[in-house]
C-alpha cells in the first residue's frame, strides 16, 4: 500500500469517526395546542435520520453510532496516520536542525571558519547590576532637560475633576503607558462632586457689606444662617479654648478663621464640635504673601473619597442604598478672600485677643479683637453634580514575584492651573515610568517585583479617586501592595526637605536621602537637612489631607509623601489657589524648578527601585518598636492618674504593655530570621517578605466600621480606638472598652507577624 493512498485511508477513516459522533442542533416550536414540540437535527448530511420528540423541552444531544465493526478499522488506520506523521516530521526536523560538520578537505586542523548559529539560537545575554550601576542609571535618566519638555507637555491652563481637560490628560498618560508597553487599564467611577450654583452664588453680608466669593468649600453644608461674628485664629482645639476661656460665646456664632496650620475639615468640625452655626476662612496676610484678593478653593470633608459612599466603591451609585459619610459637616463653611477678612476685622469689636496667644495676624490696621458683637449672615448654595472620572494604570512587571508591587501615584487635577500641584507630579510620574522601562528593556535591570504607576483624579475632593479605588479592591489589595509612593507636591521650594511616612519606611528614607545628591549642589539630601538630627528635622506627622494618608491609615499600606520646600516654611501657599502656577514655582525653587523636579524623581525612583530590587522588602519592622513604646507609655501614665483619683477602678494597662511585649518579639524575630536567611533561598525570602507584609494592616483595628471610622490604624489613625485618644479618654466605660480592643488589635498584629501558629505568643 502506497503513502499517499495509506493517508487517504487516514483521512476518511478521520472523517468517518468525527461523523459518528455529531453533536444535535435543537429547534424548538410552539404546537397548536400549547405544548412544545423539539425537533432534533443532526448534521445536514443526517436529515433523512431526524427524529421527532413530542412533549419534551429539552434533552441530551443524540448521535447515531457507526457499526463497531467499521468504527474499529476506522480507529486502526487514524492510528496508523499518527504513527506516520510523526516519524515523518523527526526526521525532517533532524535533518534541518542536526549541527554542521566540517567535510574533510584542504582545510587545515585550526583553520577551519567557525559557523555562526542563527540569530533565533543566539544565547540571552546576562545582565549583572549592582545597586551603583541602578541609581547611576537612575540619575542619568532623569535628568532636568527631560523634565523641561514634560512639565511643558503637562502645563494645562484648566485641569478640574471630571472635565474635558481631566479625561484628555487621562488619554494621554494612558497612550503614554501603552506606548511603553505597561499595559495599562482604567478604573471608573461614578461620584459626586460639590460645586457653587451658577444661578445663586455664595454669599456674606455683614452690615451694609454684601460679598459674593467666588472661591468656596466643597461638601459644605448647603443654607442661610445667622450669628455672632467670633475671630477664631486657626481654629485649632487650643484656640477655641482661648476664646472660651475669655468667656466668648461659641455656641451658633459665626466663626472668622484664618488658613493654615490645620485643614479646612479640621478646622470646620472643631467649630461644630462647639456649636458653632457657620465658619468663614481667608487668607491672613502673615501667612499668605499674595494679592489680597486671591481667591481660596478647598474642601472640608473629614475622610477621603466619595463621601456619598463611603466604606465602599462608587462604581454606580444605583446599586447602592443613599447614605452620608460621618465626615460630613452639618454646619455651613465658605472662604473668603483676605480684603474681604480685614472688612470683617475692622467692625469686629468685642475683647481683645493677648499678644502671647498667637491670634494677632499681619493686618497693619486691624486689632483681632475677638468679636461675639455683632451679627453676620452666610449663605452657601453649593449644588452635588454627578462626574465619571478615570484613574489610569500602568505596570512594569518584576520577574521573580510579579505579583508583590509597589505604587506610585500622582494626582493630576487641579482647581485651576495646578502647576505644583498636579503638572510636577504628572511629570515625574511618566519620566519615572519611562526611565524604568528603559532600564528593564535596555540595561537589563530585572526588578523581582512590580511597579504599578498610578495617575489618580478627584484629588482636590479628598483624594476621591485613589480612594475609591482602594475602597473597590480592598480585599485584594493588602495582601499585593507593599509601599504606596506619593509624588503630589513633591516640589515645592528649595533649600529644605520633609517626609511623612509609615515608622516600616523610616530607614529606607534615611538609606535614600544619604545618597541622593543635594539639590543645593555639594553632598546629600541627608547633610542637607543636618545629620545629627535628621529625623526631627524631617519627619513630620501624616496630616488627613495628605494624599498619601487613606493608603495608610484606610487601607494599612506602608505610605510615604516627601517634600522639597523652601527653607523656614510649612507648606506652599499657591495650593487651592489660581497662583499656583510655573512663574511662582519657579520663584519658590529660585528658578530652578526643574532641576528639582529632577532630584525629586530620584529620590522616588530609587526609594522603588530599592524596593522592588533586592531580595528582601526595604521595611524595618523595629521602627515601629520605640514609637509603640511611647504610646502605652502615655495610656500607663493616664490609667495610672485615673486609678489615684478613684475615677478608675479594677483596670490595669499591664496587659496593653505585654502586647506590645509580644510586638517586639515578633519584630526581632524578624530581624533573626533576616539575618540568618539565604538570600538566594527564593523561598525563604518569600515568607519572610510575607510576614513583614502582614504588620502594617493587621495594625488596622477590625472592631471599628470603615463607614463610621474609615482611618482605623491603631497608631496612625483617627477615632477613639486609636493609641493616642485613649490616653486622653474622659469616659470612664469607653476607655475600659477600647483598652481591651487595642489590646487585642496589638497581639493579633504581633501574632501576625510570627507566622507559624505553634510559635505564637498569646500570653496576655
Amino acid at each position: 500500500m502506497t503513502t499517499t493512498a495509506t493517508m487517504d485511508r487516514v483521512r476518511s477513516a478521520f472523517n468517518n469517526v468525527i461523523k459518528s459522533e455529531r453533536y444535535s442542533r435543537f429547534t424548538l416550536q410552539p404546537m397548536d395546542d400549547g405544548e412544545s414540540h423539539v425537533e432534533v437535527k443532526l448534521s445536514d448530511d443526517a436529515t433523512d435520520d431526524a427524529v421527532e420528540v413530542e412533549g419534551q423541552a429539552g434533552g441530551s444531544p443524540s448521535y447515531r453510532p457507526a457499526l463497531l465493526h467499521q468504527n474499529w478499522r476506522n480507529i486502526c488506520y487514524l492510528a496508523l496516520g499518527i504513527l506516520m506523521i510523526f516519524v515523518t516530521g523527526y526526521l525532517v526536523g533532524y535533518i534541518s536542525h542536526r549541527k554542521p560538520r566540517v567535510e574533510p578537505g584542504n582545510a587545515e586542523p585550526g583553520n577551519a571558519e567557525p559557523v555562526t548559529p542563527p540569530a533565533d539560537f543566539a544565547p540571552a545575554p546576562e545582565f549583572h547590576l549592582d545597586w551603583k550601576d541602578i541609581t547611576e542609571l537612575l540619575t542619568q535618566k532623569l535628568t532636568s532637560q527631560a523634565f523641561d519638555k514634560t512639565l511643558r507637555d503637562f502645563d494645562l491652563p484648566r485641569r478640574s475633576a471630571g472635565s474635558a481637560e481631566d479625561m484628555n490628560l487621562a488619554n494621554r498618560i494612558f497612550d503614554e503607558f501603552k506606548r511603553l508597553e505597561m499595559d495599562p487599564w482604567t478604573d471608573r467611577h461614578y461620584v459626586q462632586l460639590q460645586m457653587p450654583d451658577s444661578n445663586r452664588p455664595n454669599r456674606v453680608l455683614f452690615g451694609s457689606n454684601v460679598f459674593e466669593p467666588v472661591g468656596y468649600l466643597a461638601y459644605s453644608a448647603p443654607g442661610k444662617v445667622q450669628g455672632k461674628l467670633v475671630y477664631g485664629n486657626y481654629g485649632r482645639q487650643e484656640d477655641l479654648d482661648v476664646l472660651q476661656k475669655k468667656n466668648v460665646e461659641l455656641k451658633d456664632s459665626v466663626l472668622l478663621l484664618r488658613s493654615g496650620k490645620i485643614s479646612f475639615a479640621e478646622q470646620v468640625d472643631n467649630a461644630a464640635t462647639k456649636g458653632a452655626s457657620a465658619v468663614l476662612i481667608y487668607p491672613d496676610s502673615q501667612d499668605y504673601k499674595y494679592q489680597a484678593d486671591t481667591a481660596l478653593y478647598g474642601h472640608v470633608h473629614l475622610g477621603s473619597g466619595d463621601p456619598y459612599t463611603p466604606g465602599f466603591p462608587s462604581f454606580n451609585h444605583t446599586q447602592f442604598p443613599p447614605t452620608q459619610s460621618s465626615g460630613l459637616p452639618k454646619i455651613p463653611a465658605q472662604t473668603i478672600t483676605a480684603n474681604m477678612a480685614s472688612t470683617l476685622l475692622q467692625k469686629i469689636y468685642g475683647p481683645e485677643s493677648d499678644a502671647s496667644s498667637g491670634f494677632k495676624g499681619g493686618f497693619r490696621s486691624v486689632s483681632y479683637r475677638l468679636g461675639g458683637i455683632e451679627n453676620i449672615t452666610v449663605e452657601v448654595n453649593n449644588v452635588l453634580v454627578n462626574r465619571e472620572i478615570h484613574n489610569v494604570f500602568g505596570v512594569i512587571k518584576g520577574f521573580s514575584d510579579p505579583d508583590r508591587y509597589v505604587v506610585l501615584g500622582a494626582q493630576r487635577d487641579a482647581w485651576g492651573k495646578g502647576y505644583a500641584r498636579a503638572t510636577v507630579g504628572s511629570s515625574i510620574l511618566l519620566e519615572l515610568a519611562k526611565a524604568v522601562h528603559e532600564m528593564v528593556e535596555n540595561d537589563g535591570f530585572r526588578p523581582r517585583r512590580s511597579l504599578v504607576f498610578a495617575s489618580w483624579t478627584a484629588g482636590e475632593y479628598g483624594n476621591v479617586g485613589a480612594t475609591e479605588w482602594l475602597e473597590g479592591y480592598m480585599s485584594s489589595i493588602d495582601k499585593s501592595v507593599f509601599t504606596y509612593i506619593s509624588l503630589d507636591g513633591a516640589v515645592m521650594g528649595r533649600g529644605s526637605f520633609m517626609a511623612s511616612a509609615s515608622p516600616l519606611l523610616f530607614s529606607l528614607i534615611e538609606r535614600t536621602m544619604k545618597e541622593v545628591k543635594s539639590p543645593l549642589g555639594s553632598g546629600t539630601v541627608y547633610d542637607m537637612v543636618g545629620r545629627k538630627n535628621w529625623e526631627a528635622n524631617t519627619l513630620k506627622p501624616m496630616s488627613i489631607d495628605d494624599p498619601a494618608y487613606p493608603f495608610l491609615a484606610f487601607s494599612g499600606i506602608p505610605s510615604i509623601s516627601f517634600h522639597f520646600m523652601s527653607p523656614d516654611t510649612e507648606s506652599y501657599t499657591y495650593y487651592g489657589t489660581s497662583l499656583d502656577n510655573m512663574d511662582h514655582l519657579d520663584y519658590q525653587t529660585n528658578h530652578c524648578t526643574s532641576e528639582m523636579t529632577a532630584v525629586a524623581a530620584q529620590f522616588a525612583g530609587q526609594m522603588a527601585v530599592r524596593l522592588v530590587h533586592d531580595h528582601l522588602l526595604s521595611l524595618d519592622v523595629s521602627r515601629y518598636s520605640s514609637i509603640l513604646t511611647t504610646a502605652v507609655a502615655q495610656i500607663y501614665k493616664r490609667i495610672n492618674q485615673l486609678l489615684r483619683s478613684g475615677q478608675l477602678k479594677d483596670v490595669s494597662p499591664s496587659w496593653l504593655n505585654r502586647a506590645r511585649g509580644s510586638f517586639y518579639r515578633a519584630a526581632d524575630s524578624i530581624n533573626r530570621a533576616v539575618v540568618n536567611t539565604d538570600l538566594n533561598d527564593k523561598e525563604a525570602c518569600r515568607i519572610i517578605n510575607d510576614r513583614i507584609m502582614r504588620v502594617e494592616h493587621t495594625l488596622l483595628s477590625p472592631y471599628v466600621s470603615p463607614i463610621e471610622t474609615p482611618f482605623r490604624h491603631l497608631v496612625l489613625g483617627r477615632g477613639s480606638h486609636t493609641l493616642a485618644s485613649i490616653a486622653e479618654a474622659t469616659d470612664m466605660e469607653r476607655l475600659r472598652t477600647q483598652l481591651a480592643l487595642a489590646t487585642w488589635n496589638l497581639q493579633g498584629c504581633a501574632n501576625a507577624m510570627v507566622g507559624n501558629i505553634w510559635d505564637i505568643d498569646n500570653e496576655i
